[in-house]
């Protein structure tokens, strides 16, 4: 079964977690884009995102076996960073044309 692992971070742990995900064995490849959270769940909106309503993030989705997912985000805070959400959605169709 696969899994689309979405992580949505900011920007300041862009590089590293491109990094961390390259490395990682159980990852063959992952789309990544910018992306704007709206709310503040999680952490206090700075004065700038107080004013437009939403916060800088980079999201990113990654298709992998769904009994590999814990592997990848187990240590996410450590070798990564904080402030990193994640979420993960059952795939019932893939493909390439």
């Amino acid at each position: 079964m696969k899994t689309m692992l979405v992580l949505n971070v900011p920007p300041v742990l862009e590089e590293d977690l491109v990094d961390y995900l390259l490395g990682h064995p159980d990852i063959d490849g992952f789309t990544s884009f910018a992306a704007a959270g709206h709310g503040a769940a999680g952490s206090a909106l700075s004065i700038a995102e107080q004013v437009t309503g939403r916060r800088k993030r980079v999201q990113f989705e990654i298709i992998m076996a769904s009994d590999r997912v814990d592997q990848v985000t187990d240590n996410l805070a450590v070798e990564v960073g904080p402030d990193i959400v994640y979420w993960h959605i059952p795939i019932t169709g893939l493909g390439r044309s």
